[in-house]
């Protein structure tokens, strides 16, 4: 299962006076959300596609018809709409995890809908059954991601924090759990607290991953090249990725 949480209010981009949300902007002749899961095309037959999004926009007649022209079969998508927002990121996945409890001891993927990842595919050890969980992460600067303390043994995470710079490994925002189960077992063990309280202030997907390396489970990170993630999550981002697309560099 792959979900892609879309309930964020797109603040940002409202203040900076777009009039749509941020998965709903042109990037090469397509929205944002075309790029964005176009980079999962290698899984469209084998693994199920959940969105979560609010019901603002007509985004579920968008989300219909965008899935149609990728190609994704119908029986491969669930889309889940809600009344208001939620309180941070995790709580939406949840939501969408619970939707399909027949899936909870199937591995769970999230990502970003504002972050491009052309061609994605799981790294190896994956595959091999090496890991309870995964983030991806490439070097970067700022304070104003998911970070990651490794371990020095096996590409470990020893602890995962949000907006607390541990490290030069930030998240590309794709979260791997090797179970459903594991991620919403982690989710109900923080579901009881004040957001507020909580690191960054709301219900990350990455601080969960501290709840399952606490129980001894194995979470690795995978290190990506930063000129392989595309990211579109602030008005800054958009306007580079429009340039950089207009001086032919993205390829898309």
């Amino acid at each position: 299962m792959i979900i892609f949480p879309m309930a964020g209010l797109s603040s940002r981009f409202l203040k900076a006076g777009y009039t749509q949300p941020k998965y709903m902007l042109d990037l090469a002749g397509r929205p944002l959300f075309h790029h964005t899961v176009a980079g999962f095309k290698k899984y469209f037959i084998t693994e199920t596609f959940v969105f979560v999004y609010r019901n603002i926009y007509e985004t579920g007649s968008f989300i219909e018809e965008q899935v149609f022209r990728l190609g994704i079969p119908k029986e491969h998508c669930q889309l889940i709409c809600l009344d208001a927002p939620t309180s941070g990121q995790a709580e939406t996945v949840a939501i969408g995890a619970r939707s399909l409890p027949e899936q909870r001891d199937d591995p769970l993927i999230i990502f970003n809908i504002d972050t491009i990842r052309p061609d994605f595919k799981l790294p190896d050890f994956v595959n091999d059954g090496h890991c309870d969980g995964y983030l991806e992460v490439f070097e970067g600067e700022g304070n104003h991601w998911s970070f990651v303390d490794p371990s020095p043994l096996e590409n470990l995470a020893k602890q995962v924090t949000e907006k607390v710079r541990v490290s030069n490994l930030c998240s590309t925002g794709l979260y791997y759990f090797s179970r459903t189960s594991d991620f919403l077992q982690a989710y109900a063990s923080t579901e009881s607290a004040d957001p507020r309280e909580l690191q960054g202030g709301e219900r990350y997907v990455a601080p969960l991953y501290n709840v399952l390396i606490a129980d001894g489970r194995k979470i690795r990170y995978n290190l990506v090249d930063a000129e392989d993630v595309l990211f579109s999550g602030t008005p800054d981002e958009y306007q580079l990725l429009l340039k950089r697309d207009g001086n032919g560099e993205l390829g898309l």
